[in-house]
């Protein structure tokens, strides 16, 4: 799951940098609200990449999704990739859960033998 998770909070990682980029343009946002709430949402994406095996991590991961969701308040693009990211969030949650389980069957299967 770790893996999978990681790919695509990098992936959100990015994203959110060029959102910053576009949400510059707005007026009534100065450059410093634009990069620290940016900022923010990038470190985000990193420190959960290591604790997303972790009591809450996932939780923490659905926060984020909502927050890059919200975030098409001010980049309206944001909202279409909010729902991709999330569904892909979703699939790397759900199909890295069964990855997990298959590599425990198999080491416990070759443990066995």
């Amino acid at each position: 799951m770790r893996t999978l998770c990681s790919s695509t909070l990098i992936g959100e990682f990015f994203i959110i940098g060029f959102a910053g980029l576009v949400a510059m343009k707005e007026p009534d946002l100065t450059m410093g609200t634009v990069w620290t709430v940016s900022g923010v949402a990038m470190f985000l994406c990193v420190v959960l990449c290591g604790v997303v095996t972790r009591p809450g991590g996932v939780l923490l991961g659905w926060a984020l999704q909502i927050a890059l969701i919200a975030s098409g308040l001010v980049v309206p693009m944001m909202f279409i990739l909010g729902v991709v990211f999330a569904a892909l969030w979703w699939a790397s949650v759900h199909y890295g859960k069964k990855i997990d389980e298959a590599k425990a069957r198999f080491a416990a299967q070759a443990d066995a033998a």
